[in-house]
Formats: structure tokens, sequence, C-alpha cells
């Protein structure tokens, strides 16, 4: 089916008011649910053909996301979608303003490949919710998803409504002629650009979740157990391919011996072997060959081995690494951390302001003054304070960049919010209006207006 005319349908399609229905919405909802549901195993087949990744990493970093994701909008959806009464000033009454959200028509989703479950569905569901049509485009780099999701949404779903668009780079340069009423794309920077350049021909808003080198910090006042165990796991979380890993690391110099020991005892632990289950393999080759590139053999503290036939690259630290190296000029999106020394807390945040803003950034410690600092000088889309990754679990937090790492966030209220226009209606009584604004005019009117106003 040619898709200007799915699109053209899914305009008019909208048109009909249908989707503003909250009973619509809802149904469509409960229907997704129940197909990820009942196929949860072809969706399992699927991910682990693309890159390897196991049944409990799928379920906890994807599959329980989305589902997630339709059960806040199905409890949530009829406050969310209810006007807002806000106040009205004086200059304006006697009335009543209200804020009515509305959905915005007919938009496009680009996924993501590193959790193509996740980065697909989950902002398409708050499209639905919001009661738009939707276009979902997966990252052909991950076929096997691509196609699951494809085949369950199309062969169940009416394509005026919601339609699963297949294809590589050549179907997606297509779908940026098309004006749609919002584009929200989840991928690089460099990407990223091109689609901002494309919708601005359509003057289309957009939402684009990028990535940056995100930074974690271990100072000598963390516990540095449990700094170590969770920045492995969320370093190491589907082998580094996550948007927010920590990138890099800088340790205060007084306990990073001490600290790089923990890291190595905790990768030896975690079992992170090529036939492992607890491990995912490097999704192509042309990202394996950019991966080793970057592993300086002078530089390797542990780890370093890989296996190109196998698309394995195991847990690498790199240790000493300076800023200038290799490693530290772009996103990494990969098993190899590198880390760095520091004796200056502040100094150190100064040196992270100079760079560009990141998706995500972590701290670990136990001084009040070192949170405080790192909460109100940094920016950076979201993060944590001893912990890594997991400030995505919570649907009550917005997820998004600033800067070179994104514009526009989601999750929960703020991805309703993210497909949704904020439509402002005043309502005024028919009576008890004063003549001051209409002419003739006088001072003693604009001394009154002036009061007003």
């Amino acid at each position: 089916m040619d898709i200007q005319e799915i699109v053209s349908r899914q305009k008019a399609f909208f048109k009909t008011q249908q989707t503003k229905n909250i009973k619509f919405r809802k149904m469509y909802l409960e229907k997704l649910r129940d197909i990820i549901v009942n196929n949860e195993n072809l969706l399992y087949e699927a991910i682990n053909k693309d890159f390897g990744k196991s049944k409990f990493d799928t379920f906890t970093t994807e599959i329980s996301f989305v589902l997630n994701d339709i059960n806040y909008y199905l409890k949530n959806l009829n406050s969310l979608s209810k006007p807002k009464k806000v106040r009205t000033n004086l200059v304006n009454q006697i009335g009543t303003s209200k804020i009515h959200p509305e959905p915005l028509g007919c938009v496009l989703v680009i996924g993501a490949w590193n959790y193509p479950y996740q980065l697909s569905l989950s902002p398409m569901i708050a499209a639905l919710a919001a009661g738009n049509c939707c276009i979902l485009k997966p990252s052909e780099i991950a076929e096997n998803t691509m196609k699951a999701m494809s085949k369950l949404i199309n062969d169940n779903f009416p394509p005026e409504y919601l339609y699963v668009y297949e294809g590589g780079i050549d179907e997606t340069t297509e779908l940026l002629r098309i004006s749609f009423d919002k584009i929200f794309f989840t991928g690089s920077t460099k990407v990223g650009k091109i689609v901002y350049k494309a919708a601005a021909e359509n003057l289309t808003p957009v939402v684009l979740e990028l990535g940056g080198k995100s930074p974690a910090i271990v100072t000598k006042d963390a516990d540095l157990e449990v700094a170590a165990k969770r920045i492995v796991w969320g370093k190491f979380l589907n082998a580094g391919q996550t948007c927010v890993a920590p990138d890099y690391l800088l340790v205060e110099e007084t306990v990073q011996e001490q600290f790089l020991e923990m890291l190595r005892k905790y990768i030896t632990e975690f079992k992170y072997t090529a036939d492992s289950e607890q491990y995912t393999r490097i999704i192509n080759l042309k990202n394996f060959d950019r991966l080793v590139q970057l592993i300086r053999q002078d530089k390797i503290y542990f780890g370093g081995n890989y296996d190109a036939e196998k698309l394995h690259i195991e847990p690498t630290i790199l240790h000493p690494v300076e800023w200038e190296d290799d490693v530290m000029q772009e996103e990494i999106f990969g098993p190899i951390l590198p880390v760095m020394g520091f004796t200056n807390f502040n100094l150190v945040l100064n040196t992270i302001l100079e760079l560009e803003k990141p998706l995500a950034a972590y701290l670990f410690t136990r001084n009040s003054e070192e949170k405080e600092a790192f909460t109100s000088k940094l920016s950076f889309g979201g993060g944590c304070i001893n912990d890594v990754v997991m400030h995505l679990g919570n649907e009550r937090l917005p997820f998004g960049g600033v800067g070179a790492s994104g514009i526009g966030n989601y999750h929960g209220t703020y991805g309703f919010e993210a497909f949704s226009h904020q439509k402002a209606i005043l309502e005024k009584t028919t009576w008890g209006e004063p003549d001051i604004k209409y002419p003739p005019y006088s001072e003693k009117k604009l001394s009154w207006i002036r009061k007003l106003m």
C-alpha cells in the first residue's frame, strides 16, 4: 500500500473525530495490550534473532515498559483529557478560562534499534492515548523486531488509524517528505539533524530523543560497593547499547584504584561472556568495527577481547584515559568504559559544563553539598544520584534531552502532552461588561485600563 495514500486516509479518518472519543482510545489500547501479551514469545524470538537479547532482559527493559505505558494511560486517560480550569484575570471578568488538550492529528514515530520495542511502541502508545492517528517506522537495523511489530499491528489495526511502515533509509526519506502534524524521532544526533531539517520544510513540530556522552562521577564519599555494582550493571546492560548508559567514568583519585578493582570484580561476577544470557551481542558488523577501533591496547585495564564472528565484545575498561583520546570524542554506545581520575569535584563539574549537554548524568556520593552542586550546576536530560539508568523506570518523570541531546520529552503525562495541543478557551458572559475598552477613548478610561491591566 502506498504510504502517501495511507497518510491521506489517516488524515481523513482523524477528521471524523472518532479518535477524540475516550472509549475509542481505550478500546484500542486494550487491544494492543492483549496482542502484546498473547504474542510475547514471538517478540522474544524476534529480538533474540536480532542481537541475542534474553527473555529476561527483553521483558524488564522492553515489554514491561510498554505494558506499563498502556496501563498508565488506561488508568489516567480520563483525567489527562479533561479540560483544566485556570484562574481568569480581572480584565477578562466575568468569564471562565480552560485549557482543552486536543490531539494533533496524524503523527510519525521513528523508532530506534537498540531497544526496538520500547523506543518504538512507547511513543506510539502516547500518541494513540492523546487521540492521534499514527505511522510507526521502526528501525530496519533490528530487522526481525521490525517485522514482528509490523505483523502484529498491521494484521490487527485499521491502517487509517495505525500503520507500521517497514523499510530503510529510502523509506524514511520518503516519509520525511510528507507533512505530518508531529514527528517523534529516537536515534543519533546526526540523523536527528536530518529529521529536524526535513520537518522544518513543513513547519512540523518535533520531539528528538538523541544521545551524548553521559558522565558518571564517583567521589570519595560514595558507597563504593554499591556504585561499582550499579555502574557495571547499567553500563553493560544491552552490551552498552543504551542511550542513557554511563558513557565515561570520573573517579576521585583517592579511591580510584580501589574502585577499579571493584568494577573488575562485578564484571567477572556477572559473567558477561559470549554465550551468556546476561549479555547481548553488538547489533551488526558496522557497529562492531567502530567499537573495536576505540579499544586502544595500551589503555586496557580490563577486558578488551572480542569475536567478530559472534559480534561479541567483552566488557572493557580503559584506564588511564585523557580527554583528547578518540574514545572521548563521541558517544561510545557499546561495552567500553573509559575511566579518568579527578582531584577537585567543582573543577570536574566545570569541565563537563564545557561539553555538549548530555542525555543523562550520574553522581555517586553521600555528600549533600556535592549532590546540590551536581543538580544545580550541570545541565542534562535526566539522571540519578547513587544509581544509573533507573530514572527511566518512573513514568512520573519526564524523559528527554536538552541541547544536543534532544528536544522535548515523554513518558506518562509528558508523553500525552507531547502529542497534544493545549487549546485555550475563554468563555465570557454577555452581561456585566464595562465600556472602558470601547471607543471613544479618554484619559479617564486609560486610567482605569492601567489599574485593570
